[in-house]
């Protein structure tokens, strides 16, 4: 069961500076918890660290705990990679420095949030070994405004003002809307939601995109109705009106097309998400780029969340057959799994992204950014199929307008 907000709908705060400027030491006072190692060790934190909680008014929150921006060797390296990484799913920065002000791995931070366009707060951290001078703080003004003096030691303006800066600071329209139905239906609609039990569905539960869907129609006061993709038709002859809509799993796209008429709007929740948590334009682009492709053309299929594949598997089997199936060319599909992205895209002619129920919308954005960069199509599971299935114009329908 799902009792509290998924990490992918909530707000993502990381910390990031240099090695040893507090950094451990101000997330453990920001969640209340000793969730960090604090050390005087260099390099103390190697791996990202996250931790979960409420920043009322602002809601669900997700903190994460970076290495230093300067960690040095090999192992070093890879530990700034994994910082930097954590940039794609950022959306609101918090820079911890100390006594000494900015370095060039401060200020390159800065054009890097800069470019990512990630709001933050500027943090001078042991104000209780020593004050920063005029001289240094004019310096941080450069790059940040209003830098915050605190410490982490004394608890100084951490509870009482950073909090509080961090709510002012963050932008509304990063906040997470975690109602995916919004601007679909409105109070008293019908909806009609399609949900296969299949070898793909966890035993005793619905899967998450399915269940968040289902919360958002009751929050809309609407009435949802959820059948199996055996019941539809009947469920379609004994409702007294039609449904507003009706939301299928993808992968039931085929069947579920030639038995709802015409007259009623069709979708699947992959695309809802894909409007929720993407860009459902540049999508639906990626989608319509599959008549494009050629043979030997080579295609990476990103999965956010990791799980254990069976057979019939949708990324791994049945998306290469619809695809391979539609173009009639021989393709090339590689596979990437969880946080981060693939470092060298430039092979690909497609990048196909998962639901991404379990990431948050600055990744698939960073994503979908970087994609465009490089001038790649990128697109998600449920337009891909609807293509292959020659029915994408019909289930974008309902978003026709935004489009």
């Amino acid at each position: 069961m799902q009792n509290g907000t998924t990490r992918g709908n909530r707000l993502h705060i990381g910390v990031f500076g240099r090695r040893n400027a507090g950094k451990s030491s101000l997330l453990n006072k920001l969640t209340g918890q000793q969730m960090s190692i604090v050390s005087q060790t260099l390099g103390t934190t190697t791996d990202p660290i996250e931790k979960s909680m409420e920043l009322l008014p602002l809601g669900p929150c997700l903190f994460i705990d970076t290495a230093g921006i300067d960690d040095s060797g090999s192992l070093g390296e890879m530990r700034v990679k994994k910082t930097l990484s954590v940039l794609e799913r950022t959306d609101f920065a918090i820079l911890l420095c100390d006594y000494n002000g900015f370095s060039d791995f401060e200020i390159d931070l800065c054009k890097m949030f800069e470019k990512r366009q990630i709001p933050f707060v500027t943090v001078i951290n042991k104000s209780d070994i020593q004050k920063p001078s005029l001289e240094v703080i004019n310096e941080i003004e450069k790059y940040s405004k209003n830098p915050l003096i605190i410490s982490c030691e004394k608890d100084t303006n951490i509870t009482s003002i950073l909090k509080s800066k961090i709510i002012e600071n963050v932008p509304d329209e990063i906040i997470a809307n975690t109602n995916v139905m919004e601007g679909i239906i409105k109070e008293n609609d019908n909806v009609l939601l399609v949900v296969p039990i299949d070898k793909e569905a966890p035993k005793g539960r619905i899967i998450l995109p399915q269940v968040q869907t289902i919360r958002s129609i009751l929050d809309m006061n609407a009435k949802a109705y959820v059948v199996k993709e055996t019941q539809l038709k009947d469920a379609l002859d004994n409702l007294k009106e039609n449904p507003r809509i009706v939301i299928t799993d993808s992968q039931a796209f085929n069947e579920v097309s030639k038995i709802v008429p015409c007259n009623i709007l069709l979708t699947s929740f992959s695309i809802i998400f894909a409007r929720n948590k993407g860009d459902l334009k540049a999508f639906y682009q990626g989608a319509n780029a599959i008549d494009n492709l050629k043979d030997n053309d080579n295609i990476l299929i990103y999965e956010s969340c990791t799980h254990h594949p069976i057979k019939d598997d949708i990324a791994r089997e049945k998306i290469p057959k619809w695809l391979s199936n539609y173009t009639n060319k021989k393709l090339n599909f590689d596979y990437h799994v969880a946080k981060g992205f693939e470092d060298n895209l430039e092979k690909y002619s497609l990048i196909i992204q998962c639901g991404g129920c379990m990431t948050n919308k600055k990744e698939i954005l960073s994503r979908i950014y970087k994609a465009n960069e490089l001038n790649i199509p990128i697109t998600n599971y449920g337009l891909v199929i609807a293509k292959c299935l020659n029915i994408l114009n019909r289930a974008i329908e309902p978003f026709v307008n935004e489009l």
